[in-house]
């Protein structure tokens, strides 16, 4: 039995929900979210302004999609309503961001510029030079881009350098020269 699935899902008082016969439709104001599910295996059911999602089936197919359908609809209700936020930060000597006509401008290193279109759903601000902010009310945009942004120069673990989540905690590597250096002091024989 799938937990989530079993769930009710309650709709917040400023979200509006249209179920149709193979999709369900999430609003608040000008954001809207689609989430498709297979009609003939799951069912998405209003019951006293709560969400039911049940199986019609019980197959392979359907206990998969019915916990993912389930944490779809609540992820389309939590970002139309509240939104989601990932936080980059850009670690490294003239590494730095700026935004400029809905574009995210990386100087990481390169020959030249790494330039990113921002989508329009997405709300991105740096802060700092050294920090990028992504806001949006679609979990899986928010969450490519800022996996794309942070796979143009991935933290590397001897300097710590790269773009790396605020919340990421890099494991630090001790370089050769440091880790021979002790070993070559230990075990060269005392000169008389």
């Amino acid at each position: 039995m799938s937990r989530k699935g079993n769930k009710l899902i309650t709709i917040p008082q400023n979200a509006t929900v249209t179920i149709n016969a193979d999709h369900v439709i999430i609003k608040n104001g000008a954001n809207q979210l689609r989430v498709n599910y297979p009609n003939k295996i799951i069912k998405v059911e209003n019951i006293n302004n709560a969400l039911k999602v049940s199986r019609l089936e019980e197959t392979k197919a359907g206990r998969t999609f019915h916990g993912t359908v389930a944490s779809s609809i609540m992820n389309a209700l939590h970002g139309v309503t509240t939104g989601f936020h990932k936080s980059l930060k850009i670690v490294g000597v003239g590494y730095k961001a700026a935004i400029s006509n809905k574009q995210l401008k990386l100087d990481i290193g390169f020959s030249h510029p790494v330039i990113f279109d921002i989508p329009a759903a997405l709300h991105v601000i740096c802060p700092v030079p050294t920090q990028i902010d992504i806001n949006g009310f679609d979990k899986q945009l928010v969450g490519e881009f800022a996996a794309n942004v942070r796979a143009t120069r991935k933290p590397e673990p001897y300097n710590g350098k790269g773009i790396m989540y605020s919340d990421e905690i890099i494991i630090r590597k001790v370089g050769k020269t440091a880790e021979g250096a002790g070993a070559t002091a230990s075990a060269a024989p005392a000169k008389k």
